[in-house]
């Protein structure tokens, strides 16, 4: 005969009034956990006691119950109760609805079960929660003060419930992490989503940061020099969609159309170009997000004056210089940091910088004449590159000699034209009979070729003025252009680099352009002033002025049409003489410059030469492993 099952009886439930609860110490929970007690009193007050509390009502010592009952389990829940008690929220009489527990069973066991038996609510039922409210029309702000959260975690977890079906049921399945799901977040569109997550799950590289990468790889981000010319608020009002990582540091987010963003890019160059040059009168103003280095060859370029302080100004300038020289030598005599005297020394500072920063007056006559280029600078400021004279803009010269003059010596191994030679009047006769008629062309010819030989001799002997002359010829080919010439046959070529963008944005190439900027203002402008200037300018400054024109010329480019051994060759040696490499001059390589143009091969090889087999081991399976790798050998041609 079967026996007959036992059926369960469960603890009565029922209200009892505050005053007759107390916390029994055989709860388990002794340390801080969860929402806090003043949150969770608020929630109470707010949707009521959502779950009863365990009790044991409390027996003397004849086992007669007293009609105090102990909690074993529930204690937050009872403390948040006696804080809206306290706060004259809630009855001290109130009735608080109970499990009355009698079995055998010891208190602390009702405490310990109670806390190791739930079951945390999953992630996802959280997320999607929070959904569900916002659909029935409570707002983040709403739901954050409700649940006792900020607004940006509502955002994050409502963020998170958007993210394609199909990959948060395989975060339900334990198939991918909270961090992956995250990493998801960062887009809404959910093919995108399933198409990254089909490609990383066959592969060994599941990391977020990997994730979010191939997510964001035909996305611009904010901090790109287009985007912040435009500003994050003008593409979105035409339109342009931001995908934001509210998980991570994401620097404004990534701008979703590249298109839209290069248009209102040149839209607002164009208008920027526009307003510069009906303000400031130029005659052309070209306007581009970037102009390939080398851009202004073959231009003239002019400078302008910069303004001349007025007499307040200037007497501004003079006590506000003294005022930063007292705090500054007291400052440095003080034994201790001062944030407020740093503060002030930095507005000091930053006047004098304001009124050492006069615009600079152009010549009208240049400028109506001139031109200016407009490009982005690196963070995203406009870049203005004024003073420029096209060659077909050149003024024509008033009064140049002919190529045809003829020229005759004037005694003194000069040769003059035959006019002069003929005493100054071609129609002046010492003989009434016979007119004086030019040299013949092939007498001049003869004597010009004389006197060129000898004044080469001459030359070679004064090593000073050979030096002046050939810098001479060089500055004019780098300065000036057009407008004087050199007797000197040597040539100064620039190669430009249309084809490499960035270049003008390199440290190098910076360099050469402040320093280039701060000797056209030192040059005189008028070209038949240089002799004098450089015959004046001291030995160290030639130097460097003749460095600096011969640097540019330099050109180690190798074409594929053009492989140029023998220079390529004389460009080593040269670089050898001078100890130059790359890698001292800062290079490194970047997936833009090197790594993402070659193959993965290629890259081991190079981990391989510069740190070894096991560093090339560590990041072999990656495949994009440019982020795990530091300084790398460099390629044949850069080393």
């Amino acid at each position: 005969m079967a026996q007959a099952t036992s059926k369960i009886t469960l603890s009565a439930a029922r209200d009892i009034p505050f005053n007759k609860l107390v916390l029994s110490q055989q709860n388990v929970r002794k340390i801080k956990a969860g929402i806090s007690i003043e949150d969770l009193a608020e929630d109470i007050a707010h949707r009521g006691l959502l779950t009863s509390l365990n009790v044991r009502p409390e027996l003397d010592d004849d086992g007669n119950e007293t009609g105090i009952y102990r909690i074993p389990a529930g204690g937050r829940r009872y403390r948040a109760l006696e804080r809206l008690v306290a706060q004259k929220r809630l009855a001290k009489t109130a009735g608080v609805p109970c499990i009355v527990s009698k079995g055998e069973t010891l208190e602390v066991e009702d405490s310990l079960a109670e806390n190791v038996q739930r079951v945390s609510l999953h992630p996802l039922d959280q997320f999607r929660a929070f959904q569900t409210l916002r659909e029935q029309g409570l707002g983040e702000e709403e739901i954050a003060v409700r649940f006792f959260v900020s607004v940006a975690t509502v955002k994050q977890r409502l963020r998170l419930a958007s993210v394609s079906p199909r990959l948060l049921d395989l975060y339900a399945e334990d198939e991918m992490t909270l961090e992956q799901i995250m990493a998801f977040s960062i887009t809404n569109d959910h093919v995108r989503q399933e198409q990254v997550w089909d490609m990383v799950s066959r592969s060994h590289s599941r990391e977020p940061y990997y994730i979010r990468r191939l997510l964001t790889e035909t996305a611009i981000r904010a901090s790109d020099r287009r985007a912040v010319y435009v500003g994050i608020e003008a593409y979105e009002a035409a339109g342009g969609l931001t995908m934001r990582d509210l998980f991570d540091q994401d620097q404004g987010g990534w701008l979703q159309d590249p298109a839209l963003l290069e248009q209102l890019v040149m839209e607002k160059l164009k208008a920027d170009a526009e307003a510069i040059q009906v303000s400031e009168g130029w005659k052309w103003v070209e306007a581009a997000f970037d102009f390939p280095y080398g851009h202004t060859s073959g231009l003239r370029r002019f400078y302008g004056e910069q303004a001349e302080m007025t007499d307040d100004e200037l007497a501004r300038y003079d006590a506000t210089r003294a005022e930063y020289d007292k705090l500054d030598a007291e400052y440095a005599e003080a034994s201790e940091y001062s944030e407020a005297t740093e503060q002030k020394l930095e507005k000091l500072g930053a006047e004098l910088d304001r009124l050492n920063d006069r615009p600079y007056v152009f010549d009208p006559q240049e400028v109506a004449r001139g031109g200016v280029f407009i490009s982005l600078g690196a963070g995203g400021e406009l870049k203005i590159e004024r003073g420029f004279v096209r060659p077909e803009d050149e003024p024509r010269a008033e009064s140049d000699l002919s190529d045809d003059d003829d020229e005759s010596s004037d005694g003194e191994g000069n040769f003059l034209p035959s006019s002069q030679a003929a005493g100054g009047d071609a129609a002046q006769t010492e003989d009434e009979d016979e007119v004086i008629k030019p040299l013949p062309d092939r007498l001049v010819l003869d004597l010009t070729a004389a006197r060129t030989v000898a004044l080469r001799n001459a030359l070679a002997n004064d090593s000073v003025i050979a030096f002046i002359a050939v810098l001479h010829a060089f500055v004019l080919k780098t300065f000036y252009y057009y407008g004087s010439d050199s007797c000197l046959e040597v040539t100064l070529q620039s190669a430009r680099f249309s084809q490499t963008s960035g270049l003008g944005e390199t440290v190098w190439a910076k360099e050469i352009d402040q320093r280039h900027e701060a000797w056209g203002q030192d040059l005189p402008k008028d070209p038949n002033d240089l002799w004098d200037f450089l015959v004046a300018l001291d030995e160290v400054s030639r130097r460097a002025l003749l460095a600096h024109c011969a640097a540019s010329s330099v050109n180690a480019v190798i074409e594929p049409w053009n492989k140029r051994t023998r220079a390529i060759a004389h460009a080593d040696q040269l670089a050898r003489s001078i100890g130059f490499n790359m890698v001292d001059a800062g290079w490194t390589p970047t997936a833009d410059n090197y790594l993402g143009r070659v193959t993965k091969a290629r890259i081991l090889q190079a981990v391989r030469e510069a740190k070894g087999d096991q560093a090339a081991e560590l990041i072999g399976h990656l495949f994009g492993p440019n982020e795990a790798i530091g300084r790398l050998s460099f390629p044949p041609c850069l080393s």
